[in-house]
């Protein structure tokens, strides 16, 4: 499928990538090999998509280098203790050699109320330092907000990024996990964290469970609309985690994003 003349063509800076857990070999190596076809541009990998070959670059772009933006974006969970931050700087390295623009970053601590507000800010330094590090590489890491992790409700967004340093973290914003966790105003945040947002996760969200894009609850014409009008530059990922197909996945997906931005470039 070519996207030339397409909404998403016609949007200009905004790359469309897909995301979608595999549990075998054989499903990994169909999404490998059918995101291209179906329009993406880029493929962002969960982590036991590249963990086998964290040590090893070289033998995965030998198998899938021929595919392009093939780990446009890892996506990684951790604790930020010191050998969560040894893998990261593994993560780093492998990204180097790969050619991944941004890591996607999820703090795997369960949220305490209790020091909240200490235990974000911690989060943020460590985290400063590390996207420094990404940085002189060539690589962004984009926070990863999760339901239940550090940075979940709205103010905590704010506490955050005031604790990071030289613009060193970016954000990837999840609309499934921003609902889940009770931030309904999507398009207010993507809006207010402008300067940071380097990267989207799109999925639907009903009845606690994920959905394909266009399946659940979510009113996505707020979002494509705000990410319309901050003018953003980058990837805007399907981030697909409902349990269905893959290939009907990445065909639904892509059909209900172009048919969001055709109301944009109609």
């Amino acid at each position: 499928m070519d996207i030339n003349g397409s909404p998403l063509a016609a949007e200009g800076n905004i790359r469309l990538a897909f995301s979608k857990p595999t549990r075998t070999v054989e499903e990994q190596s169909l999404l490998f090999n059918s995101y291209g076809s179906c329009g993406y541009e880029g493929l962002q990998l969960k982590n036991n998509q590249y963990a086998p070959y964290l040590d090893e670059p070289e033998r995965f772009k030998e198998q899938w280098g021929h595919l392009k933006g093939v780990g446009s974006a890892l996506i990684a969970f951790g604790s930020l203790q010191e050998k969560d931050q040894v893998n990261l700087r593994r993560m780093i390295q492998f990204g180097k050699v790969l050619g991944t623009e941004i890591i996607v970053f999820c703090p795997a601590d369960p949220r305490q109320e209790k020091n909240r507000k200490e235990d974000i800010a911690k989060v943020a330094s460590v985290l400063s330092g590390l996207g420094m590090e990404a940085r002189e590489e060539g690589i962004q890491i984009s926070l990863h907000h999760h339901y239940n992790s550090p940075v979940m409700h709205r103010e905590d967004f704010d506490i955050f990024f005031d604790h990071i340093e030289d613009q060193s973290i970016g954000l990837t914003v999840d609309t499934a996990h921003l609902v889940k966790s009770g931030i309904m105003d999507i398009a207010e945040l993507v809006r207010s964290f402008r300067q940071v947002i380097n990267n989207f996760h799109l999925k639907d969200y009903s009845n606690g469970e994920w959905r394909v894009l266009g399946q659940g609850d979510i009113s996505f014409d707020p979002v494509f609309q705000a990410i319309h009008e901050i003018g953003f530059k980058g990837w805007v990922s399907a981030d697909e985690e409902s349990g269905g197909g893959i290939t009907e996945g990445l065909g639904e997906c892509f059909s209900y994003i172009n048919s969001r931005m055709i109301k944009l470039h109609p």
